[in-house]
């Protein structure tokens, strides 16, 4: 048996289908408050039979601060996927952030101690990767560095990933995964999920990111556990692109105009007012130090790694906007009608 935790979620609902395609029974952890439903509609753009697939999934509610539900929820769990987290940039957002992803992902490794499981999977993000190689590249040799300012959504996947080499150190097989921004389609109103929403706004930034399609992402960590390739990271992008050209290609296959960069004058100008007004007004707090730079510069990720180890083939990023976007327009105009 295996359990996947953030099934409701962008990546973990792909795992589930994923794993439930290829035979094997999964138990799939969600919140109380889920919205399972949701997550049965989005089945359709994944695969000819959502119903099926749908009904073989064993769901549930677990409580990652309690140890009895997750004890619960581990019994007679052989492989774990842990996919839960909140994700955010807001500063506010911070130690809500930090108990869910640190302590969580520390209280079910705990859980793990005394139950069967015998392999881990935790996704992590490129946010926790400093520095670069001899190619001027980001690579999984990037370790995190404490000198530098961070996210508070970086600082807590660097800290949940030290629970889980803590875990390695103790004998249990783990392997980490660090996606950069998802591609996907469903759960449109959280986390990756709004990218289109955002893309479609009429500006941009002068910055860029490494993008994934979620399918890739499933793929991947399904592989690495199915080949016993266990304590080590593998960077999990197929491509870097500047924020606007990105935008640019979803804008105009929307129709729209192409957008326009905001200059980095004004975001400075948007520092200095939340330094004064931040306290007053919430989104301004947005606009601080470590936010400003993530969107203003660009870092070449290198998936030289995975590629090497798996043979793996990732999706174009076209072709995964192209498919996605299909999905996510098609969703928005069905909700309209």
């Amino acid at each position: 048996m295996i359990l996947v935790t953030g099934a409701t979620g962008i990546l973990g609902r792909v795992i589930v289908l994923q794993l439930l395609k290829q035979g094997k029974s999964v138990v799939a952890a969600k919140r109380k408050s889920s919205n399972i439903e949701e997550v049965k509609d989005s089945y359709k753009f994944y695969t000819d039979s959502p119903d099926a697939f749908f009904d073989r999934i064993k769901w549930v509610d677990v409580d990652f601060d309690d140890t009895f539900s997750l004890e619960n929820a581990l019994r007679g769990i052989e492989e774990v996927y842990h996919c839960a987290a909140t994700v955010s940039f807001h500063p506010a957002d911070q130690r809500r952030m930090y108990h869910t992803n640190i302590e969580g992902t520390r209280n079910l490794l705990y859980a793990c101690e005394g139950s069967q499981v015998k392999k881990f999977c935790f996704v992590s993000s490129i946010a926790v990767l400093d520095g670069v190689n001899e190619k001027d590249e980001t690579d999984e040799n990037s370790d995190y560095n404490q000198k530098l300012d961070h996210s508070a959504y970086a600082v807590s996947k660097h800290f949940s990933e030290m629970e889980v080499w803590r875990a390695a150190a103790e004998g249990l097989n783990t392997v980490i995964v660090n996606p950069g921004i998802i591609i996907g389609s469903g759960n449109w109103t959280q986390s990756s999920g709004m990218l289109f929403a955002n893309l479609a706004k009429p500006y941009t930034f002068s910055g860029g990111a490494s993008y994934v399609d979620v399918r890739d992402v499933a793929k991947a960590s399904i592989e690495l556990m199915d080949n016993n390739v266990f304590n080590e990271r593998f960077i999990v992008i197929s491509e870097n692109k500047r924020y606007a050209e990105v935008a640019s290609y979803v804008r105009q296959k929307m129709g729209l105009s192409g957008p326009k960069i905001i200059p980095s004058v004004l975001l400075t100008v948007g520092r200095v007012l939340n330094f004064v007004f931040g306290w007053l007004f919430s989104p301004l707090r947005m606009v601080d130090k470590v936010n400003k730079e993530s969107v203003t510069s660009m870092s070449n990720v290198s998936n030289d790694k995975i590629v090497k180890t798996l043979g793996f083939k990732f999706i174009p990023v076209n072709e995964s906007i192209d498919f996605h976007l299909e999905n996510y327009r098609t969703d928005k105009k069905s909700k309209k009608e």
